[in-house]
């Protein structure tokens, strides 16, 4: 028990990284209800876009002088990737059958996957991310690393930003007036495809924030790194509601907690020693998704989908 504020913190952490992915998910699948699993490749797009501004930096530049442009440098990246495959890939699919797009998503995660693997030299092998220096920082039991600091922040900055946008701005009600009736909203003046394209980009640029919180956490990324992570990604979207862009991040925090806690408390069950291993984090998360969908299959928050039969 003396490790129970340890490990909700790690929850808390790595839910919020799940949560900024999972928005993307839920504000492309609540507008259009395509299911984009390309979305974990532009995650990963963006940690490379991070990091190839770093290399491209002065030698002797301050970490605090490179993280911004870092961030700027991964947020173009992965808006880039998302916008020009909404536009060339999922605009020409769109009123074709729901098996089509999906395809042509799994696809282009594949293809995603190789360029990042081709375009690198030595992308077999894990790069190495910058770290923030500095750290780490003893609060009580809690030990927070320096790039923890830099997830914390950006997860409740970005989730303000997305509520005030969403809620205030004409273009905010806009994206929610396409997402209950896409036919309505053009009628009443309402461009679509631009409303669309813009939902794209924004889940993008959360995935690349989440890209840089992944590398300064874990210090390391590869071209692989989105699939896993995006699978979770989506599975926290379908936890809170999809649709729900709130129901997301509590989706990815609920997840983040459950899979941190499983991996530190089974195994001192008896007899569940080998089922507590890190290799089973992930078994644990979709064994929770499957026992919210089987209670409650909207999600916890409810979907926010229209029916458009």
């Amino acid at each position: 028990m003396n490790e129970l504020p340890q490990q909700l913190v790690n929850g808390l952490l790595l839910g919020s990284m799940y949560g900024l992915v999972a928005i993307g998910y839920t504000m492309v699948y609540g507008i259009v209800q395509l299911i984009n699993f390309a979305h974990g490749e532009i995650f990963m797009t963006g940690a490379f876009g991070a990091l190839t501004v770093y290399l491209w930096l002065p030698g002797g530049t301050t970490m605090w002088l490179a993280l911004p442009l870092m961030i700027v440098g991964a947020i173009i990246v992965a808006v880039t990737i998302a916008v020009g495959a909404e536009r060339f890939a999922y605009r020409p699919l769109r009123n074709a059958p729901r098996l089509a797009p999906l395809i042509t998503a799994i696809g282009l995660s594949l293809a995603l996957q190789q360029a990042v693997w081709a375009w690198y030299p030595d992308a077999k092998s894990a790069r190495t991310f910058p770290e923030i220096p500095g750290g780490p920082f003893e609060l009580g039991d809690v030990t927070i690393q320096t790039g923890d600091i830099f997830l914390l922040c950006a997860a409740p900055v970005s989730m303000a930003f997305l509520a005030y946008f969403v809620m205030k701005t004409r273009t905010g009600r806009g994206m929610q007036a396409t997402a209950q009736d896409p036919d309505t909203a053009k009628l009443m003046g309402v461009n679509t495809d631009r409303i669309i394209v813009l939902a794209f980009a924004l889940g993008a640029a959360f995935a690349a924030v989440g890209a840089v919180a992944y590398g300064l956490k874990y210090g390391q990324i590869d071209f692989r790194m989105g699939f896993i992570l995006g699978l979770k990604a989506f599975t926290a979207a379908v936890l809170g509601g999809i649709g729900n862009i709130y129901g997301a991040m509590i989706g990815g925090i609920v997840l983040g907690v459950a899979e941190t806690l499983a991996t530190a408390y089974i195994a001192d069950i008896p007899g569940m020693d080998k089922f507590g291993s890190q290799s089973w984090a992930d078994v644990w998360a979709f064994v929770l998704l499957i026992l919210v969908l089987l209670f409650r299959p909207q999600g916890l928050l409810g979907e926010r989908v229209a029916d458009r039969a």
